[in-house]
């Protein structure tokens, strides 16, 4: 008996840049650990890669709230001081750097598709750990452990 036979998609080998893997640094909605924004902005420093700064943001899902733009608050300016600073400091000193603020109503898939398009060499994954739900923490690290295809490193 035949049975249809379903191939894998293949990866466009000609859109890849070979050498230019960025470092990713990511969060969720909270500030950075220090040891973490540290580790990723040294990382591109001695390694030469451009730094994407990522901080995915939960938006509610409703008719409201997209029509109104209810849930398109920006953080207060003391968080957004410390959402910058990496950033800032890896373009002080010489880095590439893309600062990004992913809204979506699943921000842990959200985050996955980010890294998924982007393919960094590297993902740090550091939210703050006192600002975050420690079972949201948990629920991101395994998922991020699961399916992210490069090398993680999480606050632990």
């Amino acid at each position: 008996m035949l049975s249809l036979r379903v191939s894998k998609p293949r990866d466009d080998v000609s859109s890849v840049s070979y050498g230019m893997s960025p470092i990713m640094l990511a969060t969720l909605e909270v500030p950075f650990d220090p040891a973490a924004a540290a580790l990723a902005v040294d990382t591109a420093v001695e390694s030469g890669q451009p730094l994407i700064v990522a901080n995915v943001v939960e938006i509610p899902l409703g008719p409201m709230c997209l029509l109104m733009g209810y849930g398109d608050l920006e953080p207060p300016e003391a968080e957004a001081v410390g959402l910058r600073a990496p950033a800032e400091l890896a373009h002080s000193l010489g880095v590439q750097v893309e600062r990004l603020r992913v809204k979506s109503p699943h921000p842990l898939d959200a985050l996955l598709e980010l890294v998924a398009e982007r393919r960094p060499g590297l993902l740090v994954f550091g939210p703050d750990r006192l600002r975050l739900r420690p079972r949201a923490y948990r629920k991101a690290a395994k998922a991020l452990r699961d399916r992210a295809a490069c090398l993680l490193w999480l606050s632990e």
